[in-house]
């Protein structure tokens, strides 16, 4: 068990009731919350989905033990993904960290 990331636009998180657990736009499409667990290619991810989306984005730093809804770690592209197939309970959530972004727009592996 251990620490891995949820990456969104900073305005989502920032709309989200506090009160609540978080539901990404993910889990009502697909079912599940993306998440990376290496921190390195938290970009590699980024980059290739998000890259287009403007403005800030920021991590959720995630405890998987603490995950309720528990943790399915899934198979793609030679790397092993976390994720969650429920609402997640906000005392799972670490710390929010920003999630940087260079001046052509590219993500860039946050420094903590």
């Amino acid at each position: 068990m251990g620490i891995f990331y949820h990456m969104l636009p900073a305005a989502i998180w920032q709309s989200h009731p506090v009160d609540r657990p978080y539901v990404s736009d993910t889990l009502a499409t697909e079912g599940f919350t993306h998440c990376t667990a290496e921190a390195e290619m938290l970009p590699v991810v980024a980059n290739r989905y998000y890259r287009a989306i403007p403005g800030d984005f920021i991590l959720l730093c995630i405890d998987e033990a603490k995950v309720q809804p528990g943790v399915k770690w899934e198979a793609a592209s030679g790397h092993l993904f976390p994720h969650i197939y429920g609402p997640l309970n906000r005392d799972a959530i670490l710390e929010v960290i920003p999630f940087p972004r260079r001046a052509d727009g590219s993500f860039s592996v946050p420094q903590r």
